[in-house]
């Protein structure tokens, strides 16, 4: 009797591939009838990763999404997964325990069945708490190996840390090829050692972008897999998943069980898709992510990765242009700065540890790259600006590194003072969430439905507050007018800057679309009321880069006031870009006579920050 293999549609992660949002929640319920009705699917992955980030970033309620958006699938008897990230939960950065275990609680109690989780280094002390918490919270417990190709990462590797991962009592075990450079016959090799350990499920996961995805899909079935993750048009291939069409066919034709597909359903999901696209979704997706590149082979970023880098690199090189045009030098096109920084990301990662290129680490290391790239056009100097987040990556405080951070690496830190780490890693990340409920009754936000909102803000503090205020979903409808605005201004039928009012729940905003002062989207009634630039004294502090300011990068954190004396180096504010906190220090001894800026609002480089006076 022929093997059955299954498919599992990772409908988020192919919206993350493409570009930075994923759809309202009134667009993911009118899509999934048509995606159970298309009869191939035993699971749908509904959420996880960067899902609920964004929900929050334009303005939507993610635990509303999460239970509308798993109740139709659990209805036709299909399987729900999320993605998870180990330590740091659903998020960039670590999270407490008490935090990681509500997490599966309320995911459960919203209706996903499964938690894949996944740690970028490998540690397997971030992965094993999970399969706890995952089985107390009464989910299935999927753990992953992140696939990457280097000298480190072997066949032998990844067998005693599956090995490891079953010992401890996980339920499956993902092959997370998340950029897709896993090669056909690695794999072949690992998923058959994996099922001599155990004849334990085995799902394959991989981006179709460098070009070796639908021959290592064959290969591990060969060897044993038994559910396939694939997309469906119009966002499979490119930087997304095969397509189930081709992989179905492929699989069928090699002997294998599979079940067939519903054209007519096909068609209509694909239609809504499409219209989510045309809608806002489009406006967010670069057509760069829309084709393969085998030149991704190189530095090995992710897809879901590559969906916001490529929309996020339009802002990068704009800052680098307004510098070469103030300093008289020829400006640099956005092909030539992609190979930069592919080129970069190929020297740092090998130096950074060869963490594996998977959220956050990914991030950092082309974060890292990028900003070696950024600094080095402007006449400065490689390392010469690293976020506290990449320093806690390379110094152990996430976990162990795979390889050997390099000397000259090892040599800054000790130079800066900087610690290096060999604990639990969430042993620097105690219990926080008597501290969440504090806030949500002195704020008088409801609890929801099983703790779900009280999980939302500890799991998201800066974007839930964000969102609770109006101002996320204001400076998206911003964004969105902004971008929608000089579409239809090609042709010169439109003038910049322009200033409009965003109308959110009855709170009025004002939005500058073409120019970016620094302020954000401001509440109307309230813009008089932000701080003034020029009513200090002083040296001023400038931004080196653009993105979002922040005063403290913890909740619980001291915010720096006017009036305080601060010592040269020592950090004040930070700024938020690429989803890294970069620290700002103080570049004088001297009093705090200004902060020119509101937290949360943007800022672009060489905006002022604060003002200090000697």
């Amino acid at each position: 009797m022929s093997k059955e293999v299954k498919f599992s549609l990772v409908f988020r992660d192919m919206w993350q591939a493409a570009g930075k949002y994923v759809p309202r929640v009134d667009q993911l319920v009118k899509v999934a009838p048509s995606i159970v009705k298309m009869g191939c699917f035993d699971r749908v992955e509904t959420n996880g990763g960067g899902f609920e980030q964004v929900n929050l970033l334009f303005g939507e309620n993610p635990n509303k999404a999460v239970r509308q958006w798993t109740k139709p699938f659990h209805d036709a008897g299909i399987q729900t997964q999320l993605l998870d990230r180990a330590l740091n939960g659903l998020r960039m950065s670590p999270v407490p325990a008490d935090v990681r275990k509500l997490f599966y609680k309320v995911k459960k109690k919203q209706g996903t069945d499964i938690t894949r989780t996944f740690c970028g280094l490998n540690d397997t002390r971030n992965i094993i708490p999970s399969i706890g918490y995952a089985h107390e919270g009464g989910m299935i417990s999927q753990c992953s190996l992140c696939i990457t190709s280097s000298p480190i990462h072997t066949v032998e590797y990844y067998t005693n840390i599956a090995k490891e991962l079953i010992d401890a009592g996980c339920d499956e075990i993902c092959l997370k090829d998340m950029a897709g450079i896993g090669r056909p016959a690695f794999l072949g090799k690992l998923t058959a050692n994996i099922k001599a350990i155990k004849d334990i499920t085995i799902q394959y996961h991989s981006h179709a972008g460098p070009g070796f995805n639908m021959a290592s899909i064959l290969e591990v079935c060969k060897a044993g897999c038994d559910y396939v993750d694939v997309g469906m048009e119009p966002l499979s291939w490119g930087t997304g998943h095969a397509d189930i069409i081709a992989v179905q066919a492929m699989l069928k034709d090699a002997g294998f069980k599979v079940k067939e597909i519903n054209m007519e359903a096909y068609m209509e999901a694909r239609t809504l898709i499409q219209e989510m696209m045309d809608d806002f979704l489009g406006y967010y997706i670069p057509a760069r992510n829309r084709m393969m590149n085998s030149l991704l082979i190189g530095p090995g970023l992710p897809g879901g990765m590559m969906g916001s880098l490529m929309t996020d690199l339009e802002t990068n090189l704009e800052s680098i242009n307004k510098w070469k045009e103030k300093n008289g030098k020829p400006k640099m096109t956005q092909d030539e700065l992609l190979i930069k920084l592919f080129d970069e990301v190929k020297y740092v990662w090998p130096m950074m540890g060869y963490p594996c290129l998977v959220t956050p680490f990914s991030q950092y290391v082309k974060n890292m790259a990028l900003m070696n790239v950024m600094q080095m056009e402007k006449g400065k100097a490689r390392w010469s600006m690293i976020a506290d987040d990449i320093w806690d990556m390379m110094l152990g405080k996430s976990g162990n590194l795979p390889g050997k951070l390099a000397p000259e690496l090892v040599e800054k830190a000790k130079e800066q003072g900087r610690q290096f780490h060999t604990e639990d890693p969430q042993s620097n990340y105690p219990d926080a969430l008597d501290s969440f409920r504090e806030e949500m009754k002195k704020e008088g936000w409801d609890f929801g439905q099983d703790d779900e909102e009280l999980f939302e803000l500890a799991m998201h503090p800066q974007q839930y507050r964000a969102y609770k205020s109006g101002k996320a979903k204001a400076d998206f409808e911003a964004d969105l007018a902004e971008k929608k605005a000089k579409k239809n201004a090609k042709g010169g039928e439109m003038s910049f800057p322009q200033t409009v009012t965003v109308d959110v729940n009855g709170e009025k905003y004002k939005v500058t679309i073409g120019a970016n002062d620094g302020a954000g989207a401001q509440p109307a009634a309230q813009s008089a009321a932000a701080p003034a630039a020029g009513t200090g004294e002083g040296q001023e502090l400038t931004s080196p880069l653009e993105g979002k300011f922040y005063l403290v990068k913890n909740s619980g954190d001291a915010a720096v006031k006017v009036g305080d004396m601060v010592k040269k180096g020592q950090v004040i504010c930070y700024v938020e870009a690429m989803k890294t906190f970069n620290a700002i220090a103080s570049e004088w001894d001297g009093v705090v006579t200004e902060i020119c800026l509101t937290s949360g609002s943007s800022v672009s480089e060489d905006d002022v920050l604060m003002k200090i006076k000697a």
